[in-house]
C-alpha cells in the first residue's frame, strides 16, 4: 500500500513540476503516473550501477556530478515516456531538482510504519 502511494504522490509531484516550471510538460495525469513509474524503476534499477561507474568524477566534483546524473536520467525518462517531454538540459537540472524536492515533501505526509 505504501508503494503505490509513494507512486502516487511521485506522478503528482510531476504534474507540480510540469505545473511550476515551463521547461518540463506533462500531457496528462496518465503520463504522469507512467513517467512516475519508470522515474522509480531508473532510480532503483539503473542509478546505482551509474553512481558506481562514475564514482572518480563525483569525488573530484565534490558530489556536484550527482545533480548532472539526476539531469541526465530524468531527461532520458523524457524521452522514453510519451506524453512526457523535457525542453533541454537545464530544464532537466531544474526540473529533477524540483522533482525531488516537491517528491519529498509530499512523501513527508504518509506516515511511517510501525513495527
Amino acid at each position: 500500500m505504501r508503494l503505490f502511494l509513494v507512486w502516487i504522490l511521485n506522478a503528482i509531484a510531476l504534474l507540480a513540476v510540469a505545473y511550476l516550471y515551463p521547461g518540463v510538460q506533462v500531457e496528462d495525469w496518465k503520463a504522469a503516473a507512467v513517467a512516475a513509474l519508470v522515474l522509480g524503476l531508473v532510480n532503483t534499477l539503473v542509478k546505482p550501477v551509474l553512481v558506481i561507474l562514475t564514482l572518480p568524477v563525483t569525488i573530484v566534483t565534490l558530489g556536484l556530478f550527482l545533480l548532472v546524473l539526476n539531469a541526465l536520467l530524468f531527461w532520458s525518462v523524457a524521452s522514453l515516456v510519451p506524453g512526457f517531454h523535457v525542453s533541454g538540459f537545464w530544464a532537466a537540472v531544474l526540473g529533477a531538482i524540483l522533482y525531488s524536492l516537491i517528491g519529498s515533501l509530499l512523501s513527508m505526509l504518509i506516515p511511517e510504519k510501525s513495527s
